[in-house]
């Protein structure tokens, strides 16, 4: 009954209004007073969260094509179309927005002291334009969506970051749009020269490559990706960026913003450019980048004495699993990468949020500043503890499920890269276990620990959620594999059933 029910309900205009009630909210932001833009924001964001939630029982994964989609004519001349649509790749990326920018919001409450209005008018506008990023299926739409977001991540590490945060901000920035202007050169030459109509997805499939073009736009649209992901030698705008934005935006950004890179690499990368894809060198390229971020970032990591770079520095490690998992090449491969995706939006978010509330707390985020909380506080101590175990992939979380599909997807096809990736594993805990014992469990040697104030009822109810999900998707994620199956395997028929390239995954070759 309930199946049927929303789907009823649930018609293409549930993902225009997902893309437009946090505009309405912007705009209520702005016309309302500085007091109660906060509770107005969040009003809204839970709002487009629980609209989106329905989806999780309406959407069905059929034959792992778009569904609810929906088309109208924007710029004609060009073959441009406001076209939405959702498949079993996107579903997962909407839920995982929607639901962490209304955690984000819930989180700033106490942070925020100072532009209320404009900072929460900001983080709709940033949920607005991801939320487009993944449900677009326009080319050139999901370019403009793409675009979008740099605005408000910018003024929001900008503004309310921390001492260096005019450099990171400017150095984000930079980053992301030099890699997304050679991605929008690649689009024009597609359209202009391969013989397609229109910017929709499915014109785009088709267009009229060769090797030679598909390996060039391959480049461009990799680094466009590999920037945003991001991707050893490219993540150096990464760190700054976490350390210096407030807590809200470090959120969002480990959340979701990184995950529209991994995203790009499944939904474009893979089915446009199939022989690119199985070429011996792109692969081995993409692998080697994806452990070097693995085994780099954690090394790095094992040596911040400052908590939030640290915990930023895991991100890249995180990342690198997905980019093995996805050019694996394999269905568990692809599906441990999203998993991975899933789980780092949700661990990493927590984790970012629990530094944010110790900043709160102590203004310090240095790990020897600490000692011994977890004596005076201990609902933050359990919480922190299952985050940080989520986030180094313990059996039984979330973690662990992304991480050894990825690992075994990579290893059906790249058994060597799979091992020297399986000591990033052991290389999290190095990195994880020593901050969490000197923070919660060494002596508590400092007056002002001794008075650290436990969770608030408003900090358990933003933290609640995200440690079931660590547990749900760690002990039962059949739900989550089964709903993305089909349109993995879409993506991976797409790939496979272009001509093969010797010695890659169309026709198998042993690595060593």
């Amino acid at each position: 009954m309930t199946n049927l029910l929303t789907s009823l309900l649930y018609e293409d205009w549930v993902l225009h209004a997902l893309i437009w009630l946090p505009a309405a909210g912007l705009t209520h932001v702005l016309v309302s007073s500085a007091d109660r833009a906060r509770h107005i924001a969040f009003a809204w964001s839970a709002l487009v969260f629980v609209l989106s939630l329905g989806l999780w029982w309406s959407f069905s994964p059929g034959d792992g094509g778009f569904a609810l989609e929906s088309s109208t004519p924007w710029i004609e001349s060009w073959g441009v179309s406001y076209a939405l649509g959702i498949d079993g790749i996107s579903i997962f990326m909407v839920l995982l927005t929607t639901f962490t920018s209304a955690i984000a919001i819930l989180g700033s409450f106490e942070y925020i002291k100072t532009r209320r209005k404009a900072f929460y008018a900001l983080m709709l506008l940033l949920q607005m334009g991801v939320v487009g990023v993944f449900l677009a299926t326009d080319i050139f739409l999901f370019y403009v969506f793409f675009e979008l977001t740099l605005v408000p991540m910018y003024f929001i590490v900008g503004i309310w970051g921390g001492e260096r945060r005019i450099y990171a901000a400017v150095k984000f920035f930079l980053y992301t749009a030099v890699g997304s202007l050679l991605m929008l050169v690649a689009i024009l030459y597609i359209y202009f020269s391969s013989g397609v109509d229109s910017f929709a997805y499915e014109a785009f499939l088709n267009a009229e490559l060769t090797l030679r073009e598909q390996i060039w736009l391959f480049a461009a649209f990799a680094l466009a990706f590999g920037i945003k992901v991001p991707v050893f030698p490219l993540h150096t705008w990464l760190p700054d960026a976490h350390v210096e934005a407030p807590t809200p935006g470090s959120v969002v950004l480990a959340a979701v913003l990184l995950k529209m890179g991994t995203y790009g690499f499944m939904r474009f990368l893979l089915p446009f450019f199939p022989g690119a894809v199985q070429h011996p060198t792109v692969v081995m390229v993409m692998l080697i980048l994806g452990v070097a971020g693995i085994v780099y970032a954690a090394w790095v990591a094992a040596v911040q004495p400052d908590a939030k770079k640290l915990v930023a520095y895991t991100s890249v490690a995180h990342m690198g699993f997905v980019v093995i998992g996805i050019f694996a090449l394999t269905l568990n491969g692809l599906q441990g990468g999203m998993v991975v995706m899933i789980s780092h939006g949700i661990s990493t978010g927590a984790l970012f949020l629990l530094l944010g509330m110790m900043y709160e707390r102590r203004h310090t985020r240095l790990i020897e500043d600490f000692g011994g909380i977890g004596r005076a506080a201990p609902l933050f101590a359990t919480a922190f503890v299952i985050t940080a175990l989520a986030s180094i992939g313990l059996p039984g979380t979330s973690g662990f499920v992304g991480e050894f599909l990825a690992l075994l997807g990579t290893f059906e096809t790249h058994p060597v890269t799979a091992i020297v990736a399986a000591t990033g594993v052991v290389f999290a805990a190095y990195y994880m276990l020593p901050m969490v014992q000197r923070v919660l469990f060494n002596k508590l040697d400092k007056p002002e620990n001794r008075t650290f104030p436990d969770l608030s009822r408003r900090e358990m109810v933003i933290l609640g959620p995200l440690v079931a999900l660590m547990i749900w998707i760690g002990v039962h994620p059949a739900p989550f594999l089964e709903r993305m199956e089909p349109s993995v395997q879409v993506v991976l028929e797409r790939v496979e059933g272009a001509r093969p390239v010797p010695g890659t995954a169309g026709t198998p070759a042993r690595e060593d």
